[in-house]
């Protein structure tokens, strides 16, 4: 396999050894290694049970590796950064989930790709949208922008 393009989500509402959440996005971009671009980061309402804002961002990373070792390597350093599996939607220091892939989709144990829910979730399409508007989706076709569209107007967001 070449050198492969993922699109990254990441998360975090709690602060860490690296200080705010933000701030946590930003070591875990250099811990992660060979990012090509980073969206601004977004501060986004909690889902589920958290209280606590997230702050959101999406990078684009190349790497040689297939989706399972990216999975593997992003999961590692989750755990090297305190990360504790717990309730689902619950607080946490940082959260990576592989968006995309410029392999197109995989499906394997403990792995989809494309993210089963990235569609539908504005705080991974609005910064999906500043770094890869024009990435097409590799089942449906759409790119970041017209999904964002379709949530916003699921929402009644104009």
């Amino acid at each position: 396999m070449g050198t492969a393009t993922y699109a990254l989500a990441l998360g975090s509402n709690r602060r860490s050894r690296f200080g705010s959440p933000t701030r946590t996005i930003d070591a875990a971009l250099g811990a992660i290694g060979g990012v090509r671009a980073v969206s601004p980061v977004m501060r986004t309402a909690a889902m589920g049970p958290s209280s606590r804002a997230y702050a959101n961002a999406v990078a684009l990373v190349a790497s040689d590796e297939d989706p399972p070792a990216m999975l593997a390597r992003v999961k590692a350093i989750e755990r090297a950064f305190g990360r504790r599996r717990g309730r689902r939607w619950g607080a946490r220091v940082i959260d990576i989930d592989l968006v995309l892939w410029s392999g197109g989709a995989w499906a394997g144990p403990g792995l989809t790709v494309p993210h089963p829910a990235y569609r539908e979730r504005d705080f991974v399409l609005c910064p999906l949208v500043a770094v890869a508007p024009g990435w097409r989706d590799p089942v449906g076709g759409r790119t970041p922008r017209q999904l964002l569209a379709l949530v916003d107007r699921r929402a009644g967001r104009p």
